[in-house]
């Protein structure tokens, strides 16, 4: 069940809108990369109070909607203080993720080998993004953690997939930059 809350409407017609004017994933993304950042800076929206809440034990995914004509969707996660991801995958989906409140720390890897149940990630880039940031992930370039740094505050994302993300690949390290890939699969959490 998807989560209702004042502003609704206007999110999912702006993410629609940019989605449609969109001719390949670059474009798509950078659109509602964009999108993003406005309905960011509109003062009329107002995210239900159950995405502040975070889950004691891991983060929490929660659906905002779920678009069955253009199958893309919007998912509002929450991070507790401390709470991160393993290196994961988007199941070869792009995706476009803001913060809505707090900071969170993205660091993206570079997949330097693949031996199918074994791989070799090497981290390329780090970043602390608060309020207002918005940066996308398009394959083969999807590989990344996400982590709330902060040890007493909670974080908000909004999570705009090209497709359900039902399901995704978690990387667990082994040693020297090695991993074992391991499929999981994404539940939603209630509100």
């Amino acid at each position: 069940m998807s989560l209702d809350f004042k502003g609704k409407a206007l999110v999912v017609k702006s993410i629609t809108e940019a989605i449609q004017a969109g001719s390949c994933d670059e474009t798509i993304t950078t659109n509602v990369r964009q999108a993003l950042c406005e309905l960011m800076d509109n003062e009329t929206i107002e995210l239900p109070p159950e995405v502040y809440v975070n889950d004691g034990d891991h983060y929490a995914r929660r659906l905002i909607h779920r678009d069955e004509d253009l199958n893309f969707t919007i998912m509002a996660m929450t991070w507790g203080a401390s709470q991160a991801t393993p290196i994961h995958d988007h199941d070869g989906l792009w995706c476009v993720e803001a913060v809505w409140h707090g900071q969170i720390q993205v660091v993206q890897y570079e997949l330097t080998q693949d031996l199918g149940d074994r791989v070799h990630f090497e981290p390329r880039t780090t970043m602390v993004a608060g309020p207002g940031s918005a940066g996308s992930l398009i394959p083969p370039h999807e590989y990344h953690t996400i982590a709330n740094p902060a040890t007493d505050q909670t974080a908000v994302t909004m999570h705009i997939y090209a497709d359900a993300l039902e399901q995704c690949c978690i990387f667990q390290p082994i040693e020297n930059g090695w991993h074992e890939r391991i499929e999981k699969q994404l539940s939603l959490d209630a509100a």
